[in-house]
């Protein structure tokens, strides 16, 4: 059993996350920001339509290319030894320190103390109809899972197939999906919590809601 509280303490004593930028594509990289130790913003607007600060341009066959930060953050690091060099698609060329907000805490702890249900496959995924009648009436946290539960409905390429859940017997506590939005193979579809974890675990989360400091 995940010591949540102990998983809590943890998250707090390193409350960010450490996110390379690299190369899209190879070409020429010239760097926009060469030291480290400044801010960069991520995409924003109602469709994150703005990109997020310039970090380089990749030149490749005389087209320039800019890469940009995809996410908010302090520029922990530059390899601005790069700058004016060739390099391959992959190539890491920053570092954001990401600081993490509630929101984002409270998803950390969760992915690690539930057990995760993944996409099987890259389709667009639903509740069958007797379960999605009880989320949308009751919430999903009102839904007991088991093992071989036939649980979702994968549309892809115009058919559909059942889907059954495999794991450990709870509640659903976490729905990771949308309706149609295509998901990924090996994206999360729910999370499951132990009927015994979830008091604790809601403990732990509501202490997150009332303590938790957001960084700018």
């Amino acid at each position: 059993m995940i010591d949540v509280k102990q998983l809590l303490e943890e998250i707090k004593a390193s409350p960010f996350e450490e996110i390379e930028v690299v190369a899209p594509h190879t070409g020429v990289v010239r760097f926009a920001l060469k030291e480290p130790g400044g801010k960069v913003a991520g995409p924003s607007g109602s469709h994150l339509e703005k990109p997020g600060t310039a970090v380089a341009t990749l030149e490749r066959e005389r087209n320039l290319k800019t890469v940009y930060a995809g996410i908010k953050g302090d520029l922990a690091k530059v390899y601005a030894e790069l700058d004016g060099s060739f390099v391959e698609a992959g190539t890491p060329l920053c570092l954001i320190r990401h600081f993490l907000t509630k929101s984002e805490a409270i998803d950390s702890i969760l992915k690690k103390v539930l057990h995760l249900f993944y996409a099987p496959e890259r389709a667009k995924y639903f509740f069958i109809p007797e379960i999605d009648k009880k989320i949308k009436a009751l919430g999903a946290r009102n839904v007991k899972v088991r093992e071989g539960m036939e649980l979702f409905i994968a549309s892809r390429m115009k058919r559909e197939r059942p889907v059954a859940y495999t794991g450990p017997e709870g509640q659903i506590y976490t729905v990771y999906f949308q309706y149609e939005q295509n998901v990924d193979a090996g994206q999360p579809l729910i999370g499951v919590c132990p009927e015994s974890q979830v008091g604790l675990i809601q403990d732990v989360v509501g202490k997150v809601q009332s303590d938790w400091e957001e960084r700018d």
